[in-house]
């Protein structure tokens, strides 16, 4: 550890450590990042990344260590501290007021005031002008409440840049993006880099790491253990420092599909979101639904899933039409979807994940109207060895990597054996030892007969697991292309319509 402050400027990290009781989650970490540059921090769910970045935004206080800030002592003890020196942290995790408007929320505790009452209209205008600066086409009056989850995260990043920081952490800021999108927090990282911001990237996307990144630092179970120059790496250098170990990430087929319809759905509509929606989902098919933000695609998860009521059209599964006024009816006939949001939809987090995997099956593990401890420990244990949960189920589902809590999300909704199974972006911040994890558990989903619907942000993801491609833009169908002819060109060149062909889809 150094004893005096390095004169440079930057934030400069020696010997940093985090213990909890007897558990070290950080381990005397160096790290440094000037003045426009762009740190990529990688690594598995577990290894550190979190801790670290909160120490530094000042959400969490260190147990050994010395940080400097352009050549001051840097030890902030709360993240209003840490924004008073410029140090900024986007979370991953949304954390928006539903009930407030757009521009509410980016301006929330430093509205503009003119007379001793808060301007309004200045407010409106200012988060007009610095959503568009990001490419997002929101009104800053509307609710946020029902905003797909990329949209909030656009939403937060204007939140952080609306402050001007000097140091900015982007956790994951593009897990629910597509490509094109993702584009435009590209766009605005590399003008804060040469605007002098420094920059702490992290992401599980290891080819946006190559394209983005000056250096690139790796965590494996606190540590650091390796670090490359970021145009040179290549991805599987990463990914074996991240495993610790030879790594092959590759895709493969699917097993063939049958040829009979299970779901059927034929001119489904609701409002602005999406319009005349028809496509047959075949027996053990998996069907990708991608587009860009706003296109539509988790709202038709939403109204298959009973989630939205629908204004038209129909669905029929097994050839019976179903009228779908909640979640419980869709279950209840056999089609269940898991939500994109992981922590705010899908699990209680203080909850233990064997609670969590019980939580919808309740009425069937009752007797005598009581739901006994071992009827939910016995599940959470069948569930746990299905699909290879690493943790304790008894204990609070929030211990768990993002890996293992999307595997508890999945074992939830696995419990009954659905006949269509919707998942909506699948591996949304999890790593990419998790990623192969849950592509096979999707895979062997469809080998035995269940038919599913991927929608992704991430083409990757979406052209090497399914059979077929649904492309969406502004709330409508523009084609369907079988496993061969899907190629990210010919996707995005049907995702990409001009804004006449999507007015009125968003």
């Amino acid at each position: 550890m150094l004893d005096t402050a390095p004169h440079a400027a930057g934030l400069h990290v020696r010997g940093l450590c985090k213990s909890y009781g007897p558990v070290q989650v950080l381990k005397s970490v160096d790290f440094s990042v000037l003045p426009g540059q762009v740190v990529a921090l990688i690594g598995e769910n577990g290894a550190g990344k979190s801790t670290f970045n909160n120490i530094i935004a000042g959400g969490i206080l260190p147990s050994g260590g010395q940080m400097w800030l352009d050549g001051e002592v840097y030890a902030p003890h709360s993240p209003a501290e840490a924004m008073q020196h410029g140090v900024v942290l986007i979370h991953q995790e949304i954390r928006l007021l539903p009930d407030l408007s757009v521009a509410e929320n980016i301006f929330l505790g430093r509205q503009p005031t003119r007379g001793g009452r808060v301007d309004r209209a200045e407010m409106i205008r200012q988060s007009r002008e610095i959503l568009e600066a990001l490419g997002f086409d929101i009104d800053p009056a509307r609710q946020v409440r029902g905003l797909s989850m990329a949209v909030q995260q656009g939403i937060e990043i204007c939140k952080a840049l609306l402050r001007k920081p000097r140091y900015v952490i982007f956790d994951e800021p593009t897990a629910s993006l597509g490509e094109a999108d993702a584009e435009r927090i590209f766009e605005q990282v590399r003008r804060l880099k040469s605007n002098g911001t420094a920059i702490i990237y992290v992401s599980h996307r290891l080819d946006e790491i190559k394209a983005i990144a000056d250096h690139v630092v790796c965590f494996r179970d606190g540590v650091r253990v390796a670090d490359w120059d970021g145009p040179s790496v290549s991805k599987e250098q990463m990914i074996n420092g991240m495993v610790g170990r030879e790594f092959t990430f590759e895709h493969r087929a699917p097993a063939p599909n049958g040829d009979r319809p299970v779901l059927e759905v034929r001119g489904l509509s609701r409002g602005s979101a999406f319009r005349d929606i028809s496509f047959d989902l075949r027996q053990g098919e998996i069907l990708g639904l991608a587009g860009l933000i706003g296109a539509g695609r988790s709202e038709v998860g939403r109204a298959l899933s009973g989630a939205d009521l629908i204004e038209a059209g129909e669905i029929r599964l097994d050839g019976r039409a179903l009228r779908l006024s909640s979640p419980r009816d869709a279950i209840e006939a056999g089609i269940v979807m898991v939500s994109e949001d992981r922590k705010g939809l899908g699990l209680s987090l203080n909850q233990s994940a064997a609670r969590n995997i019980a939580q919808p099956w309740e009425r069937r593990l009752a007797r005598a109207g009581m739901v006994m401890p071992a009827a939910i420990d016995d599940l959470g244990r069948t569930q746990q060895k299905r699909f290879d949960i690493r943790g304790r189920m008894e204990l609070p589902v929030s211990s768990m990597s993002g890996g293992n809590q999307q595997k508890v999300l999945l074992a939830k909704w696995l419990v009954k054996t659905p006949r269509v199974f919707i998942v909506d972006e699948p591996t949304r911040g999890v790593d990419v030892g998790a990623k192969m994890a849950i592509y096979e558990i999707i895979r062997e989903l469809a080998a035995s007969g269940i038919s599913v619907i991927v929608i992704s942000s991430e083409l990757e993801e979406v052209l090497g697991l399914c059979h077929r491609v649904m492309v969406m833009s502004g709330g409508r169908i523009r084609g369907e292309l079988p496993r061969a002819e899907a190629t990210p060109e010919r996707v995005m060149s049907l995702a990409v319509v001009s804004s006449a062909d999507a007015h009125g889809g968003n």
